[in-house]
């Protein structure tokens, strides 16, 4: 049998006791997770994402996991013959393309994800925001102004929504039984219609209202940058306000960064945008003193 090496045994050591004081200020503390991007299409990574909620859950979190699933719908849409159709970077979700969006989030992604995390050992529960009436949601209308300014052009994006209301108790149930939440951003309107929300939106929305400690982002990208193509390892509300207006921050970015700025105004601690194509990505975020991505401030 081999000697052991001794120096390398001790960096473990070392690695594990960087992550003492997060251990003891996160101990029985919500962070929402939302989960997108290249993680939930590499194998490696998919892998990983399941292994890091499963050990949040095992040292004392409670991990909330909120998923998209835009490359997956658009694939089973393609192979259907539906054309997708995009207004600033919504979905236009009606008829047959409600249908499969709701099919594929609720039916297929969430319960690979589901399986995903109890292979790796955690206990975990698909819901949607449907169930129990979790997500309650009004159509989203979006406005572009014209040459007469008194009549704006109404976009129909068909049933995508936005949030009015999020509903814990079944989270809070959940969580007493020790399950891990795995949540489609799918919700339910006044009179029973389903709406297709944005994945970020839903959890920061949830974040918000489970006063959660952290809303943690991935996505394929490795933070937010400067007008340099520099990471900016933290920002505050007034910062991103600047980087709007200048167009810094814009496209696919935008509800990322909204959906913290929502989760902070309503008492989350921290909100963070990280690469999910790095390997135990929520790990080295959540438990490292550098932390990787952008960490958005009050």
């Amino acid at each position: 049998m081999p000697k052991p090496d001794m120096e390398d045994l001790i960096k473990r050591a070392d690695i594990l006791l960087e992550s003492l004081p997060y251990l003891r200020q996160f101990a029985g503390k919500t962070i929402v997770i939302k989960y997108g991007g290249a993680a939930m299409v590499q194998e490696e990574l998919k892998a990983s994402f399941a292994e890091d909620i499963t050990l949040l859950k095992y040292v004392g979190m409670n991990p909330v996991v909120v998923h998209g699933g835009g490359p997956q719908i658009g694939k089973t849409l393609e192979r259907m013959g539906i054309k997708s159709r995009f207004v600033d970077g919504q979905r236009v979700s009606e008829g047959e393309t409600l249908d499969v969006v709701e099919m594929v989030l609720v039916g297929k992604v969430n319960k690979e994800i589901v399986s995903l995390i109890s292979n790796a050992g955690g206990k975990a529960v698909g819901l949607s925001g449907k169930d129990a009436k979790l997500v309650e949601a009004e159509k989203m209308v979006i406005t572009k102004p014209t040459a007469d300014e008194d009549r704006p052009e109404i976009i129909d994006l068909g049933m995508v929504g936005k949030v009015k209301r999020v509903n814990i108790a079944i989270l809070e149930t959940l969580d007493r039984d020790d399950f891990i939440p795995v949540i489609a951003p799918v919700g339910v309107g006044d009179g029973g219609q389903t709406y297709n929300i944005n994945a970020d939106t839903v959890a920061g929305e949830i974040a918000a209202a489970l006063k959660a400690e952290k809303l943690v982002l991935l996505t394929d990208t490795p933070g937010i940058w400067d007008a340099n193509k520099e990471l900016i390892p933290s920002l505050d509300g007034k910062a991103i306000a600047e980087m709007i207006q200048s167009g810094v921050i814009a496209g696919g970015m935008l509800p990322k960064v909204r959906a913290c700025l929502r989760a902070l105004v309503s008492g989350v601690k921290k909100t963070h945008i990280i690469d999910g194509r790095v390997k135990h990505s929520v790990l080295l975020e959540v438990f490292t003193n550098t932390g990787i991505g952008t960490q958005i401030l009050p």
